[in-house]
């Protein structure tokens, strides 16, 4: 694992599970503003100044998306799949690959860009460091909260059949939230409920960090996230919270009288081809080929030994982040994310493209800034991100195996012991997706 300078700002708040001691490491300065997140571990997106933040759906402000009509009714191109980028394009994404890699501390990345033209992918350093087995294309990791989109995608789909509208009070689904009769799923799914992450409940932390094998159930996430809720009047602040994900899994559940995970199969692995994505369930156990992954979260890492997390329980991130992909299923899904074909009709895909709260905003199930829609996500030993360019129709992935930050970092966020303070704190995979936008000629800055 290389420690690195970094380059750039962080995307990956997620809230992950805090430990006792340090409440989670916030890697947070970095996310957009409001809007983007990281991780699916952590559940509570801290932005740049920390805390919440006024909602930004109270101010007027400039759209993200500009072109609403041209993203939606964008033609799918023959040759993105299976075409050959320029090289010069090639040259300028390889160096700026290697040098993001250079500076996150991950042992393995694997990056990839697609655009009209045809898809570039490149894999660097090591998917498991013990047995030197190189990182790949094709190998499974975790990507966190990147679950977030598809539970935001499914709602969305349900209140296009009708079967709900996101302008529902969760109380109709839910019983027990505070302020249930008022909070919307809406508003559960830009994280302006006011429903606290479970990530904040310290029993729970305290719990997962000490076993991390242990299973939890949506229930118990929810009685953790509600103990500590409300935080604020609903709609009054951003707060980037997994209780509000695993709340908007429990609706698919109940409206669909199914569970999620069949769900989202038929509803979305199926009909976009996604056959490397997987629901884990329970198990621990991740697809072959896989690469292991590494955190400095929990009671047993330390700057010097990083904890392996590969088989760590996911189940307590749901429908927050419980996902396993590839970074070919994740090409085609962020396109799809960004325009909307195959997974919803015009009308449902242009409200989900206003819905950011501004220039730099989270909206429904997912951020954006300056016309790059996705998220990016995290669990313990896995970082990654998944953006679309609504300017440029181009799909940018990376995934890395640790979610171990880099650069000039808080006290409270753990780096390597040969971490170089040179740049920004930034986690692995949201440098390496900075550098690969400046070579694309549509910078990722935060705001």
């Amino acid at each position: 694992m290389r420690s690195p300078p970094e380059n750039g700002t962080i995307v990956a708040p997620v809230s992950r599970p805090r430990s006792a001691s340090s409440l989670c490491r916030s890697v947070a300065a970095a996310a957009l503003t409001v809007a983007l997140l990281a991780a699916s571990g952590c559940s509570g997106y801290e932005p740049p100044t920390g805390g919440t933040t006024p909602s930004a759906g109270m101010t007027a402000a400039a759209a993200c998306v500009t072109d609403i009509p041209t993203v939606i009714a964008r033609t799918a191109s023959p040759d993105a799949a299976t075409g050959t980028l320029p090289a010069t394009l090639v040259a300028a994404l390889e160096a700026a690959a290697h040098t993001g890699f250079e500076q996150a501390a991950a042992p393995g990345a694997v990056v990839a860009v697609r655009t009209r033209e045809g898809t570039w992918t490149k894999s660097y350093g090591l998917a498991d460091p013990d047995r030197k087995t190189p990182m790949k294309a094709g190998v499974h990791t975790r990507i966190g909260s990147i679950t977030k989109t598809f539970t935001g995608t499914l709602i969305m789909q349900l209140a296009e059949r009708q079967l709900l509208s996101i302008d529902d009070p969760i109380g109709e689904y839910v019983d027990g939230v505070p302020n249930g009769d008022r909070i919307t799923l809406r508003q559960l799914a830009n994280m302006t409920s006011g429903v606290a992450s479970y990530t904040r409940s310290e029993s729970f932390t305290k719990r997962y960090f000490a076993k991390p094998e242990t299973v939890f159930t949506p229930a118990e996430l929810l009685a953790a996230g509600l103990a500590e809720s409300p935080l604020f009047e609903p709609g009054a602040q951003f707060d980037y919270s997994n209780t509000n994900t695993i709340l908007l899994g429990l609706v698919i559940e109940k409206v669909t009288r199914q569970p999620v995970e069949k769900a989202l199969d038929e509803q979305i692995l199926k009909p976009l081809r996604l056959t490397q994505t997987i629901w884990p369930g329970d198990s621990t156990e991740l697809p072959a080929p896989y690469a292991q992954g590494f955190t400095l979260q929990g009671d047993f890492a330390t700057p010097d030994a990083p904890s392996n997390a590969t088989h760590w329980n996911p189940a307590w991130a749901w429908t927050a982040g419980q996902l396993i992909s590839t970074v070919d299923d994740l090409l085609v899904y962020g396109r799809a994310l960004g325009t909307g074909q195959g997974l919803l009709a015009a009308k449902g895909q242009a409200e989900r493209l206003s819905s950011f709260p501004g220039a730099a905003g989270y909206g429904i199930g997912m951020g954006c800034v300056d016309g790059w829609v996705g998220h990016t996500g995290e669990l313990p030993g896995y970082n990654t991100a998944l953006y679309y360019d609504t300017t440029t129709d181009t799909t940018v992935v990376v995934q890395t195996n640790s979610d171990i930050a880099s650069g000039d970092c808080p006290a409270d966020t753990p780096t390597l012991p040969d971490n170089s303070k040179e740049l920004a704190c930034s986690s692995p995979a949201t440098r390496i997706f900075v550098a690969l936008t400046q070579a694309l000629g549509h910078p990722f800055v935060m705001p």
